[in-house]
């Protein structure tokens, strides 16, 4: 094993080398860069970002990317800030524009701290020492005070009986809310003062009149109330209650307007609305709100304040992107940038109204954009990985087919790189989760859906947004809504049918892969529609959705907005859309891939499928890895890059192999 990883270090530490017209390998994947938060600051002349870069296992140890602090200056040249072994959370500015803010634990912090480094020169300055450490912070307008969101400190005895080892952990009772602090900065002696509120404090925004903030706050610290049943409370700096909005079910984004008169955000319309997507807006007292899109068939993801009565946004409609420009009333809708392939995923605004985003293409993954005055053409700003412009990239296609009901299905199709007409291709099916996510027209290569490389290999690999995904409206969002397993999962092997039907792939040789609800598809895939697939490749899945209501930290959301039932009101349901219920059918070879710290989807649930079919009388190939300390997917280096291997080795050896018993567990971790 230490003769292996030794080659697996000495590969992975290789530079990224590209040989001109090649396709993409899995050692590109695994070192690809791109943008993480975008800022710019209130004068418009710099842009404060991050930059994701994946570890480098012979030099680091093992462990998540780092994320780097960059500056890009006003002539447009950019200059790391905070690079290396760091890792720079929640960027923003000092209102006077002098410094760039950020979390991070650095040195001997214990916990993650809010820092401020000027833009001029010199070192990172940390501005406070809070015990539980920083989760969200909002400067003052004169800049001489800030919020905080902490975690209540434990008490003296809590703490003392934990030293002598009373440890124990009393499940969802034991949790201790996150407060509001106000700190002064004027005064380098000053300790942050917390300020007692009921509830616990989840995102603090200070109103740019100076007088009050918008928080965020849920009955609890559990992630269960965090997905459903965040409200926002408007208060007085010293904790006076001065409005709320009840707005009911989820919860994105808010943004006060430039003169503090208003509050956008992102919400439902139903507690049952399976994604906040609606664009509203409430004064600045809270109370009623008015949804300025009511028939807007996408969603909403991101929204901003360009001038005090004018809010722009960015809306997610079908596979593309779309920035928007509407007035307070919900008046004067424009639609400022709409282009096929540009896929907005963050918006800051400046002062003077400049616009900077974080933008994803078929061609690259995220890098910063902006539009200046009133230019409407977006300027790209970085470039993190420059080889990629001697890889030669495949086809990215929008297609759009029926489902049997007559229903318009929309998905993303990569196409073999060395295609030739008149041959039919081995296809990998991508499914996401969710059901409330969708794939959008940009960049979709990644370590657990390795588009390109899987194309430059020859393979078909289709991104479908079946039935309940989000990006054509609530509507469509909700017509799976109390049916799992049933329509949606039909759009599945629809879309593979009209591939097969257009002559593009070999029935006999279809894969599935997908995590979480894209897990839940392919161990679907493997067992109900058995006959259908070649080859799945189950990620963080669920296999029993009578468990996985029993054992999941969202409970509550899978009631509201997926089942609008619970188990003990319909048995049937549950048991009927649980593929361990169809173990009998299963002749597809499944790989089966599970974090042994996963919270949203526990590991029983690949332990139970696993278990199922290797006691069935004939039972398919099967294998369970389990990667030690992972959740809800993948974060550290060594894992993503094992998982890479595995999932197109098994693709491989079922789709394109001789295909029979499983590959051997043991993996060779050199490239080909």
């Amino acid at each position: 094993m230490m003769v292996r990883f030794l080659v697996l270090a000495l590969v992975l530490l290789l530079p990224v080398t590209v040989i001109a017209e090649q396709g993409m390998t899995l050692e590109q994947i695994a070192k690809m860069r791109s943008v993480g938060q975008v800022a710019v600051s209130p004068d418009g002349r710099r842009i404060a970002y991050t930059r994701i870069v994946p570890r480098d296992i012979q030099r680091e140890d093992d462990g998540p990317a780092w994320t780097e602090l960059h500056l890009l200056g006003p002539g447009g040249s950019s200059r790391p800030f905070i690079s290396g072994q760091v890792n720079v959370a929640a960027i923003g500015w000092t209102p006077d524009n002098q410094s760039i803010s950020f979390l991070a634990r650095r040195g001997d912090d214990s916990q993650r701290q809010l820092y401020t480094i000027p833009v001029a020169g010199g070192e990172a300055v940390r501005r406070t020492s809070l015990e539980t450490g920083v989760a969200n912070y909002s400067f003052s307008p004169d800049g001489k005070r800030v919020a905080l969101v902490a975690t209540e400190p434990q008490d003296e005895e809590s703490r003392r009986l934990a030293d002598m080892g009373f440890n124990q952990i009393i499940f969802e009772e034991d949790w201790r809310p996150r407060r509001l602090w106000i700190l002064d900065l004027s005064d380098d002696s000053a300790e942050p003062e917390m300020i007692e509120l009921e509830g616990s404090v989840q995102e603090v925004q200070w109103s740019p009149a100076g007088d009050r903030l918008a928080l965020k706050v849920t009955p609890r610290q559990l992630v269960d109330d965090t997905l459903m049943f965040q409200r926002i409370h408007i208060v007085s700096p010293d904790g006076a209650e001065l409005g709320r909005i009840d707005n009911p079910g989820k919860l994105g984004q808010m943004a006060w307007s430039p003169d503090g008169a208003n509050l956008a955000f992102i919400a439902t319309d139903s507690v049952h609305d399976t994604r906040e997507g609606r664009l509203m807006v409430a004064g600045s007292d809270g109370g009623e709100w008015r949804n300025l899109l009511p028939d807007l068939e996408g969603h909403v993801w991101h929204v901003d304040w360009r001038e005090a009565g004018e809010m722009v946004f960015i809306s997610y409609e079908g596979v593309e992107a779309r920035l928007g420009q509407i007035d307070v009333r919900g008046r004067n809708q424009v639609t400022l940038l709409q282009r096929d392939g540009l896929i907005f995923e963050s918006i800051s605004v400046a002062n003077d109204g400049r616009l900077v985003f974080g933008v994803s293409t078929p061609e690259h993954p995220r890098e910063v954009y902006a539009l200046s005055g009133r230019n409407l053409e977006p300027e790209r700003l970085t470039d993190s990985n420059p080889w990629l412009s001697d890889v030669r990239l495949a086809r990215q296609q929008v297609v759009t087919y029926p489902a049997q009901d007559g229903l318009e299905i929309e998905g993303l199709l990569f196409w073999p790189l060395d295609y030739e007409e008149g041959q039919r291709y081995p296809l990998i099916l991508a499914v996401h989760g969710g059901p409330e996510a969708h794939y959008s027209n940009g960049w979709l290569t990644s370590y657990n859906l390795p588009a390109q490389h899987a194309a430059a290999e020859g393979y078909f690999m289709f991104y479908p947004n079946y039935r309940g995904s989000t990006g054509r409206g609530v509507e469509f969002a909700l017509t799976s809504q109390g049916r799992p397993a049933k329509e949606e999962f039909q759009d599945l092997v629809d879309g593979v049918d009209y591939l097969i039907g257009l002559g593009l792939v070999d029935a006999d040789r279809v894969g599935i892969t997908g995590g979480s609800y894209g897990g839940y598809a392919s161990a679907w895939g493997a067992t109900y529609y058995s006959e259908r697939f070649a080859a799945a490749v189950m990620n963080v899945g669920i296999s029993d959705k009578i468990s996985m209501i029993g054992t999941s930290d969202i409970p509550e959301e899978l009631y509201l907005v997926h089942y609008l039932t619970w188990p003990w009101e319909n048995w049937d349901l549950f048991v009927q859309a649980s593929p361990i219920f169809f173990a009998h059918r299963a002749q597809t070879p499944i790989l089966i891939l599970h974090g042994d710290a996963d919270p949203r989807v526990d590991p029983t649930q690949s332990r139970i499928l696993y278990r199922f079919l290797t006691l069935q009388e004939n039972p398919p190939p099967v294998r369970l890895v389990l990667y030690r300390g992972e959740g809800h997917g993948n974060q550290r280096a060594a894992t993503r890059w094992d998982y890479s291997l595995r999932l197109m080795r098994w693709m491989d050896h079922y789709l394109k192999g001789e295909g029979g018993d499983a590959p051997d567990h043991r993996i060779d971790y050199r490239l080909d």
